[in-house]
């Protein structure tokens, strides 16, 4: 009969080895879920770029359109456009000065009463001489996604030049034309100065991607839908 001494360590060998197994599984369990969300964040990826393909263009070429889409990102704590924001409010600028545009339509979040893209955006472009009646507000651009979303059902913009830096442009023009709107693109590649933040941006948008995907194919709503807004006609016929 085995001693006590022999059981214990049989049974330590039993459970020891199960403990292998299961952490084994585990681990490949992880490798293969991270291999599908590479996978799946790189076919997103790809999709966008080719939905954007001939669609992006600098300042001096990119087709007449009626309005500029810009997309809004971080305003700083005393209420100005940070960097990457005010590069993109930069271009839709030249967009309106030179003619290629009509109307500005900035879109950004207002979740919160003491935070808010849209008006920064709006103060940044009439500071610099577009006239505040060309400039429409939309409150509830929480992503990109509801940005083109509302763009197209609360605002009625049919054809647009989508403005947001290089990165984010492939993205953005496809979500766009998915949604309904007949998008171009000027991307802003001044804040490429601000290395480090480039680089994480550029690197979120691999999960960026596959996000917008997923919503695309959901085709849910925005967060915020609400009734149809006239601020995009009121600006496109001011004089």
């Amino acid at each position: 009969m085995p001693s006590r001494t022999a059981i214990v360590a049989r049974l330590r060998h039993i459970r020891d080895r199960g403990r292998g197994r299961w952490l084994r599984r585990t681990l490949l369990a992880g490798a293969a879920v991270a291999l599908l969300l590479a996978t799946a964040s790189w076919a997103s990826v790809s999709w966008l770029r080719s939905g954007a393909e001939g669609r992006t263009y600098p300042v001096a070429t990119v087709p007449e359109a009626p309005v500029a889409l810009v997309l809004g990102t971080r305003v700083q704590p005393d209420g100005t456009p940070a960097p990457f924001l005010a590069a993109r409010l930069e271009i839709a600028r030249e967009l309106y000065v030179t003619g290629k545009v009509q109307a500005i339509l900035v879109s950004g979040d207002n979740m919160r009463h003491d935070y808010n893209e849209p008006e920064a955006m709006r103060r940044w472009l009439v500071d610099r001489g577009v006239p505040t009646d060309k400039i429409a507000l939309d409150h509830a651009g929480f992503d990109t996604y509801d940005s083109c979303a509302r763009a197209k059902q609360i605002f009625g913009v049919e054809r647009a030049t989508v403005v947001t830096q290089q990165f984010h442009l492939a993205r953005a023009v496809t979500v766009c034309r998915h949604l309904g709107i007949d998008a171009v693109g000027v991307g802003d590649e001044t804040a490429r100065e601000y290395s480090r933040p480039w680089q994480v941006a550029s690197a979120r948008e691999y999960g960026a991607g596959l996000k917008a995907a997923l919503d695309v194919l959901s085709g849910r709503d925005p967060v915020h839908l609400g009734h149809r807004e006239t601020a995009v006609d009121d600006a496109l016929r001011a004089r």
